[in-house]
């Protein structure tokens, strides 16, 4: 196994112990006895959380695809970096997607937003823990099971344009594990072909 698949193995089962943890949200996020409702709208004070439940092929909230990691870290949304290879910075969020969501920059810039939780969905209403049966049966033609260049991992692959999403595996039991969205030249290319270094 290549060092960014035991990356991302060990962040999807380290992400995969905080959903109880991240599924209640903050506290803060729930509005004060007597207090008005959540600026954010009734979702967010009916199931606890106060970001979207959904993560597209454009991101998700302030972690849009081409997002800037200086601009990210400055406004305080950056947790922690660290440097992978051939140029890719993974990070690490605040807020209330602290610990749902992981990002990839690359040359600086935001090519993949992946989670090992549900939610988020897919726009679709796809998501981690789902089999890949349950995909193909919301996705039908849009979607296709597809295999590494190894042929050694599957995944369910979604192209929307120029991006993609992408379901894989869960390393201990069936079904998908981890989902991330980003452009077809970054999130697909490195299933198919595996990290840089």
């Amino acid at each position: 196994m290549n060092r960014p698949a035991i990356l991302l193995t060990t962040a999807a089962l380290a992400l995969g112990t905080l959903v109880p943890a991240t599924v209640a949200g903050p506290a803060a996020a729930a509005p004060r006895a007597g207090g008005a409702a959540s600026a954010r709208g009734p979702l967010a004070t009916a199931v606890g959380h106060s970001h979207p439940q959904v993560l597209s092929v454009a991101g998700a909230g302030v972690y849009r695809i081409g997002a800037s990691l200086a601009a990210l870290t400055s406004n305080g949304h950056i947790d922690w970096t660290a440097p992978g290879c051939g140029g890719v910075v993974h990070a690490g969020v605040t807020g209330s997607w602290a610990g749902v969501l992981l990002l990839a920059f690359h040359d600086g810039r935001l090519v993949e937003v992946g989670t090992a939780t549900a939610p988020p969905r897919s726009p679709a209403g796809a998501s981690v823990g789902m089999s890949f049966d349950e995909l193909e049966a919301i996705y039908g033609r849009r979607g296709s099971l597809i295999r590494n260049d190894a042929g050694d991992a599957e995944a369910y692959l979604v192209r929307v344009g120029s991006r993609v999403e992408l379901f894989t595996g869960h390393p201990i039991r069936p079904g998908v594990g981890y989902f991330q969205v980003g452009p077809a030249s970054f999130v697909e290319r490195n299933f198919r072909q595996g990290g840089s270094c």
